[in-house]
């Protein structure tokens, strides 16, 4: 099936479309732009750059994506921008390509939604399942684990992780990491308010798991036990057997306290530095 290319749209010579590819009325696709099967650009979309779109994604009007990193160290190298299968771009997200730092690549990956006016800045890397709302906007070098909700118009501050299943509430400055299975909230550094039960049950989590994870979030996060001692109770209690998500959120937190500023990511910015000072 050949590609339907509206004679309103500019397709650059070199661009690759996969077979099914629609190229709605007043798009853009760059040359070194590759687009996989059946992949819709409904009007008004922008594809510039090393960008590389798998397949049954659906991009509405006013999508960017690979546009130049907003990052003023960036000196206009060939970076990337990686994404997956059936993402949903709203209308007006904007998705910048790598700056010459970690791999130089901005990753997205598969059955992710980003609702009208979401950004995602240089070097970021969503996972899957990944819900951002309406207004969401990610600093560089940002994580966003599997089934991470992220409410509309929350800001998050550069090289932060928002961990797997977590849930963070609308109108949030976030700088800091949000970990596994927990609700954040609060305008402000927002805070860990419970577990992200109902995104646990509809993942298909156990009752028990849950119910680790529960105990787990009272025992860190309102009783301030040490992370040693929350390790001791659980090889007491599950007699060897521990769900694999209680060693997820342990894995995570453990990250999190080694790194910076509550951003376990940090340590990239620092290494960074201390090549140049080294340099």
């Amino acid at each position: 099936m050949e590609p339907q290319i509206s004679p309103l749209s500019q397709v650059e010579p070199g661009a690759e479309l996969g077979k099914g590819v629609v190229v709605g009325p007043f798009c853009l696709v760059g040359s070194d732009v590759v687009v996989g099967d059946f992949t819709e650009l409904t009007s008004h979309v922008v594809l510039s750059g090393r960008t590389t779109l798998g397949s049954h994604n659906k991009l509405f009007p006013g999508c960017v994506i690979g546009g130049e990193p907003q990052d003023v160290s960036y000196q206009e190298s060939s970076t990337k921008v990686v994404i997956g299968d059936d993402n949903i771009f709203r209308e007006g997200v904007t998705v910048n390509r790598g700056a010459e730092k970690e791999d130089h690549v901005t990753r997205i990956g598969n059955r992710n939604m980003f609702m009208a006016n979401s950004h995602v800045a240089h070097n970021c890397r969503i996972y899957d399942d990944v819900i951002l709302v309406n207004g969401v906007l990610l600093g560089g070098h940002v994580h966003i684990h599997d089934r991470a909700i992220v409410s509309g118009n929350t800001v998050v501050h550069h090289f932060s992780t928002i961990g797997k299943l977590s849930f963070v509430s609308g109108g949030c400055r976030v700088p800091h990491d949000i970990p596994p299975f927990m609700l954040a909230a609060g305008s402000d550094n927002p805070t860990l308010k419970t577990i992200n039960v109902v995104g646990m049950r509809r993942a298909g989590i156990s009752e028990h798991a849950i119910d680790v994870i529960r105990t787990a979030f009272k025992m860190l996060f309102r009783n301030r036990k040490t992370l040693a001692e929350v390790h001791e109770y659980f090889d007491e209690t599950c007699n060897g057997v521990k769900p694999m998500e209680l060693a997820q959120l342990l894995q995570f937190i453990e990250a999190q306290r080694a790194g910076r500023l509550g951003r376990a990511r940090e340590v990239v910015r620092d290494q960074r530095v201390e090549e140049r000072k080294a340099a």
